[in-house]
């Protein structure tokens, strides 16, 4: 496991195969930092499946709303939702969308993310500039390779539990 330099913006994500550790840049995206650590305290990550996960580009999640595999989920609807928090603005910065960087996930609207974000799985400068980065994997990111992919999977993936490092 990466060594934790700041336990307060660090995210500890647990996937089926083990725990992925992603270092928060509140310096670059301090709302969209907020939101996630808002939501993983309240347990909203939990369960939430993984529904578009796109070989060699990204994996997609983080939708509280339909997302929950344990509660009420609806794989058709995964996706589609949000929280009930209302949705952040855009935090655009030059840090690149690089493999195992963390971005909003959001409408054609830029000021339209809310809970959903994705896991690069590659470089994808295409997205530079256009979708908020925020976070970065710091160690894990051969389990993040290793959810199923599909838009959606016909079995997906799911965040077990998702903590802010300073509760644990």
């Amino acid at each position: 496991m990466a060594e934790i330099k700041d336990p307060e913006n660090t995210i500890l994500m647990e996937l089926k195969d083990g725990t992925v550790t992603i270092e928060l840049m509140p310096n670059l995206a301090p709302k969209h930092v907020e939101r996630m650590k808002e939501l993983a305290r309240a347990g909203k990550y939990d369960n939430v499946c993984f529904h578009r996960v796109i070989d060699g580009f990204m994996a997609q999640t983080g939708d509280v709303q339909h997302g929950n595999m344990e509660d009420g989920f609806n794989l058709r609807s995964a996706g589609t939702g949000g929280s009930d928090l209302g949705n952040v603005p855009a935090e655009f910065s030059k840090v690149p969308h690089a493999r195992g960087s963390i971005g909003a996930a959001r409408s054609a609207n830029p000021d339209s993310a809310n809970s959903q974000f994705f896991i690069n799985f590659s470089d994808n400068d295409f997205l530079n500039c256009q979708y908020t980065v925020y976070g970065q994997v710091i160690s894990g990111m051969e389990h993040v390779d290793a959810i199923t992919r599909g838009e959606p999977p016909a079995q997906p993936d799911r965040m077990i539990s998702v903590k802010v490092a300073a509760d644990v």
